[in-house]
């Protein structure tokens, strides 16, 4: 494995001939502009789609469970090595792939916009897994790209750009979105144009891919067979299908089998003690499936794919850090999971007001978060900042419960006065809840410096002849939560309500900033001493 590379030391741009400026400038610009096009289709399954389903009439519970289209972002890893192992013609090496995967989700973007939840349920859910799997093909190769283009020295920076970009995406497909959607606040757009709007932009973002993105050098490493990986990715496909058609078919009755005594004469309406079995049948396909697709990897000779996992298991203290990737952000997802769904239909704000604090002003504390994050990063160092950004967002979720406990109008609030921007319009004014705005602004500025480092550290780990597959395998576990309590959350939300609720997600941020004391040497190791990063660089 290559040397590790970290965040600490940030080069003098100021101090460098004109060219080598221009160049650095041109790179971090170049991160931004995908950290933007990796944002946007991520609300488009996640947050956005919950307000389209919550103005449908879908029930908490289903919503819940509808978070399961993400699925793709955290078996990614497993499609990865392709895009390490073969060049698309023309473009060159991760640009051809970052075309291709823009376009197609311009392409499926268009087909859910023609698609209603409330009249073809199952097939909407298809074509938002369709999303969810080309935008994860598309962040394998943004982040396997932003790694091998930044000299050691400018990740601290190119994290933090790349993270602003992705939060201005957000507001925008997250936030600006349900402004356009609010018919008596904001422009009443409906959510199937708001779907075709954002696919033009992501047709907009290949042009721009083939254009803008600088060439990256061809690698000097000779390949594996190319016979192998695909015989191999066919392999793991088929025990995927083969996992998933098992479960689909045994998974049910073993749960509810095993679950049904435990529930038996509790007061939880059948509704959702289902919900419980689904989920409990959810959990035992996953652990039959993953074994079934590992195996049949080795028994394939998937090379790209074993190969990276060899070389990044190498590392000291690798199975570690995967599970600390797992739990860094797990609190804060469990409380962003129906962060919509909660604003909107529990604490009954109108989807002007949820755009406006939530999305927008929100979002742009997150990137003002993740910039401050990185300049702080700067002076005290990874460990440090993963400390300290990791206890800011776990003490920002009990913010949440005070919301859900206090309610509304506890805090004075304001009015936003009617504006029209082009892009985006408030027709009246619009009250802003002050308690709303409090939790809000703690929770993105917190958020936001916490992804600032994570990113930081994610990409320390990576060797760049695997960086897709290994960066894939490393963001895929960082989604776990994000994913995976989705349907937990919303089950769990509607058994003990929001306040437990939100009780529960700051207690399950402590395992990781436990474990991060544990690792703070092998953290403290992956960071480039103070000065070294010119020098990482020639």
């Amino acid at each position: 494995m290559s040397p590790p590379v970290g965040c600490r030391a940030l080069p003098r741009i100021g101090s460098m001939p004109l060219r080598t400026r221009l160049a650095a400038l041109h790179r971090l610009f170049v991160v931004t502009l995908l950290g933007f096009a990796s944002g946007l289709p991520l609300a488009l399954t996640g947050q956005a789609m919950q307000a389209w389903l919550t103005v449908e009439g879908i029930d908490l519970a289903t919503i819940g469970f509808l978070s399961l289209v993400g699925l793709p972002y955290t078996f990614k890893f497993l499609w990865a090595p392709l895009m390490d192992r073969f060049e698309l013609p023309i473009l060159g090496r991760r640009r051809g792939w970052l075309v291709l995967t823009q376009l197609a989700l311009a392409g499926v973007l268009l087909a859910l916009a023609a698609t209603s939840p409330k009249d073809a349920i199952r097939l909407f859910a298809l074509l938002a897994v369709a999303v969810a799997f080309v935008s994860a093909s598309q962040d394998v190769v943004i982040d396997a790209y932003r790694t091998d283009l930044l000299p050691a020295a400018e990740r601290g920076m190119g994290a933090s750009l790349g993270v602003m970009g992705y939060r201005l995406a957000m507001i925008l497909s997250g936030g600006i979105a349900l402004i356009w959607t609010d018919a008596t606040q904001g422009a009443g757009w409906s959510w199937p144009e708001v779907y075709r709007f954002m696919a033009g932009l992501m047709a907009g973002a290949a042009v721009l891919s083939a254009l803008v993105l600088p060439r990256l050098p061809a690698l000097a490493v000779k390949p594996p067979p190319a016979r192998n990986d695909l015989w191999g990715f066919a392999a793991v496909l088929a025990a995927v299908a083969a996992g998933v058609w098992l479960s689909d078919r045994y998974g049910p009755g073993i749960a509810q089998a095993l679950v049904a005594p435990l529930l038996e004469g509790s007061a939880m309406p059948p509704p959702l003690q289902k919900r419980w079995v689904d989920l409990a049948a959810l959990l035992l396909g996953i652990a039959f499936t993953l074994p079934l697709a590992a195996w049949a990897a080795r028994r394939a000779r998937f090379h790209t794919l074993l190969g990276g996992l060899q070389s990044y298991f190498s590392q000291r203290g690798a199975a570690a850090f995967l599970l600390f990737i797992v739990l860094y952000k797990l609190g804060d997802a469990f409380a962003g999971s129906l962060m919509t769904a909660f604003l909107l239909k529990s604490m009954a704000y109108t989807s002007a007001e949820v755009g406006v604090v939530n999305k927008v002003i929100g979002l742009w504390l997150t990137i003002g978060g993740a910039l401050v994050g990185g300049a702080i990063m700067l002076r005290i160092g990874l460990w440090r900042a993963l400390m300290f950004y990791g206890v800011l967002q776990m003490v920002s979720n009990l913010g949440f419960w005070w919301l859900a406990v206090s309610g509304k109008g506890v805090i004075p609030g304001t009015v936003l006065p009617p504006f029209d921007w082009g892009f985006v319009a408030l027709a009246a004014p619009t009250p802003v809840d002050g308690g709303l705005l409090l939790v809000v602004a703690f929770e993105n500025l917190s958020g936001g410096m916490g992804t600032a480092a994570f990113v930081a550290f994610l990409m320390s780990l990576c060797n760049q002849r695997f960086t897709a597959t290994q960066y894939a395998l490393l963001s895929a576990f960082a989604s776990v939560g994000r994913v995976w309590v989705g349907p937990l959350a919303g089950v769990l939300a509607e058994s003990i309500g929001w306040p437990t609720f939100f009780i529960i997600s700051t207690v399950l941020a402590v395992p990781a900033l436990v474990m991060l004391w544990w690792l703070r040497e092998s953290v403290r190791a992956l960071e480039v001493p103070p000065g070294a990063g010119a020098a990482a660089d020639d």
